[in-house]
């Protein structure tokens, strides 16, 4: 009797859940997504590609502060609505001139039964992933509330490879640690390193983009796309059940969103594919975020530059001006009375070298870093007032350099670290911005190293999320493109905001001059940091012994020339660095031709080949050009590469530049070994190169007419 009515009970339950169950395909019919209640009302999903499971059951929901329920629970479904959307548009900038947006959407509408409170839980399934969301409409019984917690969950259906790094609040600044789910606790301190501002979670705690492989050979993706006025997401894992948990970044009191009905969450994103190209090729993130609000936008154009920036990076020059002042106050220190340091970079003849230089190979701008009072101090002392953004120092004259500039057809890049001061920066920002258009910069390259102020707010709790939102509707009412460093990682919002046209908020290029980065940094983070927009990753080092700049630092950067030409085609990004000194390239004008001539403006980009970890080789067309540009980089691991041409326009005549490792090449013992060869192509012609360890090729493809 005792088993009868237990049997009863299950077939009760699952019918339960059957009659609930809420499914939802992709516009392909290779996904699908199931929705249900399970006992006691907890709202549950499960995803499956080509009918493989990909999520098993995972809870949704958020746990509230100081609230007698939360709401995770006892919610019955009060209605469902299915549609479908599919339009087609144009981003200001972009990997190609148009983006397909194809989804089918169900909105499932949750009613609470002890406390009458509505939650909306909103699907959104693309061919390539799922995004999710909550919703929470106006209405009487839920107005304020705080979040404590949000528990959206992720079920693993196995112990799958992760290519991840450690769950921070403050930076993503680390090298990425490929692993198996099970092993990430044990590999956890290793995979921290230092950084000017820091602090995980967990053992297991890991951020997104998540990407993962699973042993059948599916690809999965795990971030978020449109992230506003709500704290940054990050993953946290039960390795006993592999299950993966919403972690929100909290603020100085340990709330992790205050919110307002109505409103809602960003979008959660799943991508999956048996193919990792798919993963590159997606625009799921971008379409989960608002159309552009900027209704005129010609003022925002992709920038090429070159700036006075690596020689501080690696300890050549100074950003400081002197070295007299053990600390400064802005209004009263005198600097014209203190004897300047000389290695200060910032100065007129040498920015005018960089100018000069700019002109003569056709780049759009100049950054300067260091060229305003401040900087004798300015890092680690929990300073509140430690710029002012407008004053520079004595050997810096602003309209000297405006004029000189000008006269050579270059804009200045201007830039403004705020030490973590958020706000000062909110304190100064529109008197900065104005004096920018002023003296004629359209661009900003903001920093936030260092802990932030507020005391106790993190780089990415909800707090200091708005402000990096503020800081890009300031800068677009002043008509000014932001490259924002340190700020929380992207998410998409550059669709919303394209003057938002860069982002660093990721181990760069610099940490090479820091002690290096692994080779297979660059084939990791166009499936990772790159799935929210684009990245300042300031390529194009030609010396990779950094002792040559500076005697006392012995870093080396571990990549070929070949390599680092082949970044500007696959980190995307319409603001791209030539990052070295001029007189680096002077003395390898040959491989600097291809900096020159690649373009950072696309019609279309197509994924060749792509292996997480192990390489990538893309293919992109100019804008409003027949030129193609392709770029592949490498591992640890030599490989042959073989290609073909065949997206090329039928019955013409090519001439292929090719950019290519020598034999001997090899990132650590022969980093500049490169060969240049041309020869005729059509699109039927097929290219094998070999790419060494750290190394790559890079191809440029011009029409003969």
């Amino acid at each position: 009797m005792k088993k009868l009515l237990i049997l009863s009970l299950t077939i009760f339950l699952s019918a339960f859940n059957l009659i609930n169950c809420q499914e939802l395909k992709s516009p392909n019919g290779e996904l699908a997504m199931n929705f249900y209640l399970e006992n006691n009302g907890v709202p549950t999903y499960k995803l499956s590609y080509k009918n493989q499971d990909v999520i098993k059951p995972s809870h949704l929901g958020l746990e509230l502060k100081d609230d007698e329920k939360s709401l995770l629970n006892d919610f019955t479904i009060l209605n469902t609505e299915n549609s479908t959307f599919d339009d087609t548009w144009k981003p200001v900038w972009g990997e190609e001139k148009q983006i397909r947006n194809h989804y089918n959407e169900l909105a499932v509408s949750l009613k609470q039964n002890v406390t009458n409170r509505i939650v909306t839980i909103r699907f959104r399934l693309f061919n390539e992933g799922l995004g999710f969301r909550y919703e929470f409409p106006q209405q009487e019984n839920l107005v304020y509330f705080i979040i404590k917690e949000e528990k959206s969950q992720f079920a693993m259906t196995g112990d799958h490879t992760a290519i991840w790094i450690p769950g921070d609040y403050d930076t993503q600044e680390y090298d990425y640690t490929k692993s198996k789910l099970s092993e990430i606790r044990q590999k956890f301190d290793n995979a921290v390193t230092g950084n000017a501002s820091q602090e995980q979670f967990s053992k297991t705690g890991v951020q997104t983009a998540l990407m993962m492989k699973t042993d059948e050979g599916l690809y999965i993706n795990l971030h978020e796309a449109a992230l506003i006025n709500y704290s940054c997401m990050h993953l946290d894992l039960d390795d006993k059940n592999m299950v993966f948990e919403s972690h929100l970044t909290p603020d100085v009191n340990g709330d992790k969103g205050y919110m307002q009905a109505p409103c809602n969450s960003p979008w959660r994103t799943i991508m999956v594919s048996d193919d990792a190209r798919d993963i590159l090729a997606s625009r799921m993130t971008l379409n989960l975020n608002d159309p552009c609000e900027i209704e005129d936008t010609s003022w925002i154009k992709p920038v090429k530059y070159i700036g006075v920036w690596w020689e501080m990076i690696t300890g050549k020059s100074s950003w400081a001006y002197t070295n007299e002042l053990p600390a400064i106050q802005l209004g009263v220190t005198d600097y014209s009375k203190v004897k300047p340091n000389d290695t200060h970079a910032a100065n007129n003849t040498k920015v005018k070298r960089y100018i000069d230089f700019a002109s003569e190979h056709g780049f759009d701008g100049v950054l300067v870093e260091g060229w305003n009072e401040g900087w004798e101090d300015w890092f680690g002392k929990s300073k509140d007032y430690v710029f002012d953004f407008v004053t520079p120092y004595p050997d810096f004259d602003v309209d000297d350099i405006h004029n000189y500039a000008k006269s050579k057809g270059v804009k200045m890049i201007m830039h403004h670290e705020t030490s973590g001061s958020t706000r000062n920066y909110e304190r100064h920002m529109d008197k900065a911005y104005q004096f920018m258009k002023d003296n004629g910069y359209d661009a900003v390259k903001s920093g936030y190293v260092g802990n932030i102020l507020p005391r106790g707010e993190h780089h990415y709790s909800q707090w200091i999320v708005n402000h990096y939102q503020y800081a890009i509707e300031k800068a677009a009412e002043y008509e000014v493109m932001v490259n924002a460093h340190e700020a929380v990682r992207p998410t998409g919002v550059c669709r919303t905001y394209p003057n938002l046209i860069g982002n660093e908020s990721a181990r760069g290029t610099e940490f090479q001059a820091f002690g290096g980065s692994k080779p297979s940094h660059v084939t990791i983070l166009p499936f990772t940091r790159l799935i929210g927009g684009p990245m300042d990753y300031t390529p194009g080092i030609f010396e990779m012994d950094i002792s040559k700049l500076n005697p006392n630092n012995n870093s080396h950067v571990n990549s070929t020339i070949a390599n680092q030409l082949a970044l500007y085609v696959t980190m995307y990004s319409p603001l791209q660095m030539a990052a070295d000194l001029p007189e680096h390239y002077e003395q390898f004008m040959d491989a600097f031709q291809f900096i020159k001539d690649v373009a950072i403006d696309w019609d279309k980009s197509l994924y060749l080949e792509a292996e997480p970890g192990d390489y990538i080789t893309i293919a992109r067309k100019e804008k409003a050009s027949n030129d193609w540009f392709i770029g592949n980089v490498n591992g640890t691991n030599s490989r042959t590469s073989n290609i073909k041409l065949d997206f090329l326009e039928k019955g013409k005549k090519y001439k292929a530049t090719i950019y290519a490792d020598a034999k001997d090449a090899h990132y650590k013992t022969n980093p500049q070994a490169y060969t240049i060869k041309t020869e005729k192509v059509t699109s039927k012609s097929k290219l094998s190169l070999v790419s060494v360890p750290g190394g790559g090729y890079a191809i440029s493809i011009k029409e003969i007419k």
